[in-house]
């Protein structure tokens, strides 16, 4: 109980901080929607960076996670005309149901070769997506998504909805830090030191990176549900190779094995190409140059960069008299 209540003071000042950020912003909701969306992709990077950080287990196939739980939702409410509920349960069952199938012969490759076998997993639901025209909407991508209701509330503003997003981010924050300091986190940071030394102490490799892999596409599909109720809309696009890869950086930007640091990862590579965009043709060169200078200067991430700052303010207060 008392690691749960030194957990939920800094996720509960964050999220007070979340609450005043409209009014901050002065309810700007261009700003408030860019946000939206960083708390969306926040939500699939923390279960990332719990597969990648602190497992150590590398996966190129959750931009596809996420979008089995988009298209899941979407074909059932849009389509078949079910409750958002159902929608939104079987969207999330479908990408952990998906995620053990393919987890179990997967995890057994390390390293690249993981690498490799997520990225194909990944290429091959981009495939489908594309091909299956009646069923997905094939390249032109799926409509007519219901607005998202929770018992009798609609979430048809961009400020119900930035709360909403911000504060599943809030739950999954404070569920990812009781993870890590439970003895299963203290097993995935020794399973990602070595996996020999893990299992001389007991700890069940196959069954552990399972869990994590799982978990973690809870995650991806929590945030596919929301993604898909927010835009109304859903395109093979947005689920390829391309935003796998995004969602890696922002984990390695953020801070391997460092939540806050992978939400500011999130936020950062969401909000940053917004102002990018009065750069017009440089943009692309800009935006390779910020990430460049960011790995050369912060090779721990945002997070390493802060704890490395506030190390060395407290070392030079220190020694003053």
């Amino acid at each position: 109980m008392s690691s749960t209540l030194r957990q939920l003071t800094p996720v509960a000042a964050f999220f007070l901080l979340v609450l005043a950020t409209p009014f901050l912003l002065r309810h700007d909701y261009y700003y408030l929607s860019i946000l939206t969306m960083a708390g969306i992709f926040a939500i699939i990077v923390l279960g990332l960076n719990l597969l990648l950080g602190f497992a150590g287990q590398i996966s190129l196939g959750h931009g596809a996670l996420f979008g089995i739980a988009a298209y899941t939702t979407a074909v059932l409410t849009g389509t078949y005309g079910l409750p958002l509920a159902v929608g939104a349960v079987s969207g999330v069952g479908l990408t952990a149901l998906v995620a053990m199938l393919i987890g179990m012969p997967v995890l057994k490759l390390k390293g690249y070769y993981l690498a490799m076998a997520t990225l194909g997993f990944g290429l091959i639901v981009y495939i489908f997506f594309n091909e299956a025209i009646g069923l997905t909407g094939g390249p032109s991508g799926f409509v007519g998504i219901p607005v998202l209701e929770v018992f009798g509330f609609v979430f048809d503003s961009d400020l119900s909805y930035f709360y909403l997003v911000w504060s599943m981010v809030a739950v999954a924050l404070l569920t990812s830090l009781n993870l890590i300091h439970s003895k299963y986190g203290r097993a995935l940071m020794a399973l990602h030191i070595s996996e020999t030394a893990a299992q001389s102490m007991g700890i069940n490799i196959a069954r552990h990176k399972l869990f994590v892999f799982v978990l973690s596409s809870v995650y991806a599909g929590i945030a596919g549900v929301l993604y898909a109720h927010y835009l109304n809309f859903v395109a093979p696009s947005s689920f390829g190779f391309h935003f796998s890869v995004q969602l890696i950086t922002m984990v390695v930007l953020g801070g391997m094995a460092s939540l806050w640091g992978g939400i500011a990862g999130a936020v950062f590579l969401t909000v940053m190409p917004e102002f990018l965009r009065f750069y017009e043709n440089l943009e692309v060169i800009i935006y390779g140059l910020i990430l460049i200078l960011c790995m050369m200067f912060l090779p721990k991430g945002l997070a390493g960069g802060v704890c490395k700052l506030l190390s060395n303010v407290r070392r030079r207060f220190g020694r003053e008299p």
